[in-house]
């Protein structure tokens, strides 16, 4: 997945937990219906509209309690979707496309991430001044779904995968600048959170990653179709929720940092290194269109000629075939200001 690597500190899945049904679980005097969602990480800043959503009240006000399953990358997450053990899965476009071309009845209801937040860094001063300037060089992994990244890099300069040697480096910082710095591996295939990662370990670094790599849906919210009717009305509360929460980025920086330092103290080892993933989370989490996680079938058309090159795809893939945007109307259906007014007291009692 796009985001499986976006921290070090990735949970493993509790296959205990996920072994159990959704249902309706008390909380006060409001019963709230749990919405199961797989995906790579528990609460980060990385999808701060959930952090914001919940600390502002939305999910409750909505009827809603989010349960996260953060699992490893290498977990099929769209089964989990497919079995009822998750409402909601979190796919990037490569895992999407491959469970509709296995015939795997899903819709992707709405975009939480419109930029990939993959890309190839360098260090600084490194004579690298293109992803062609890597044939014949050693390149880091920071997992091995970084070779897709890797893969369609070298493309846009019609470079083969085989022109260059790849090595699993990890997810550590320490690790991955001990890398670079020795000349292990000329560069680092990663995502955001790495660079920030490589910067705090000391080391100035560049990216050299082609436009096209980042133009893609990075991150999107999938349900089971056959439960699509099923789940409508709390997928239209849960995303409401979700998209009044993305707002507060926009409406007042400062409290989402407050909202999440509170929920998530281990992404603030320091105030520089908490203020920057959340800036760089900000950047990524909020919607590029005019409609909060609207979806983009001209954008999902377009990414899908790269992967077919490289054969990750058999095929192109009509979107219209598994995209469903009528979440989005209601997702977006709020008062601006009334979260503006919540921010407000928000901040007035907690700050």
């Amino acid at each position: 997945m796009i985001a499986g690597k976006l921290s070090a500190g990735l949970a493993t899945v509790a296959l205990a937990a996920l072994m159990l049904p959704a249902g309706i679980t008390e909380a006060g005097a409001q019963k709230l219906r749990t919405v199961n969602v797989i995906m790579p990480l528990p609460r980060s800043a990385n999808f701060y509209p959930i952090v914001a959503g919940e600390a502002l009240g939305y999910f409750k006000d909505e009827g809603i309690e989010v349960n996260l399953l953060p699992s490893s990358t290498t977990v099929p997450y769209v089964a989990f979707v497919q079995n009822g053990q998750a409402e909601l899965a979190m796919l990037d476009a490569p895992q999407t496309f491959q469970a509709v071309q296995a015939g795997i009845k899903i819709k992707t209801i709405y975009e939480a991430h419109q930029k990939a937040p993959e890309g190839i860094a360098v260090l600084a001063d490194s004579p690298a001044q293109s992803v062609a300037d890597l044939k014949g060089k050693t390149v880091g992994l920071v997992s091995d779904r970084d070779l897709v990244t890797l893969t369609v890099a070298l493309n846009t300069k019609n470079i083969p995968i085989s022109d260059v040697k790849t090595v699993v480096v990890g997810d550590a910082g320490p690790t991955q600048a001990t890398a670079m710095k020795n000349g292990t591996v000329a560069a680092i295939a990663g995502a955001t959170p790495d660079w920030l990662s490589l910067q705090a370990a000391g080391m100035k670094i560049r990216l050299i990653t082609p436009p096209e790599v980042a133009e893609q849906p990075a991150n999107s919210f999938v349900v089971s179709a056959a439960r699509m009717d099923e789940l409508r009305k709390t997928m239209e509360g849960f995303f409401r929720a979700y998209s009044k929460g993305m707002e507060v980025a926009k409406i007042d920086p400062g409290v989402l940092a407050a909202m999440c330092k509170k929920a998530v103290p281990e992404e603030w080892p320091n105030d520089a290194f908490g203020q920057e993933f959340l800036n760089a989370s900000i950047e990524l989490a909020y919607s590029t269109t005019k409609k909060l996680g609207d979806l983009q079938p001209e954008v999902w058309k377009a990414v899908q000629p790269p992967l077919v090159k490289i054969g990750e795809l058999k095929a192109e893939i009509d979107p219209a075939t598994f995209l469903d945007a009528s979440i989005i109307g209601p997702a977006n259906d709020f008062s601006r200001d009334k979260v503006k007014a919540d921010v407000a007291a928000w901040k007035a009692k907690n700050m």
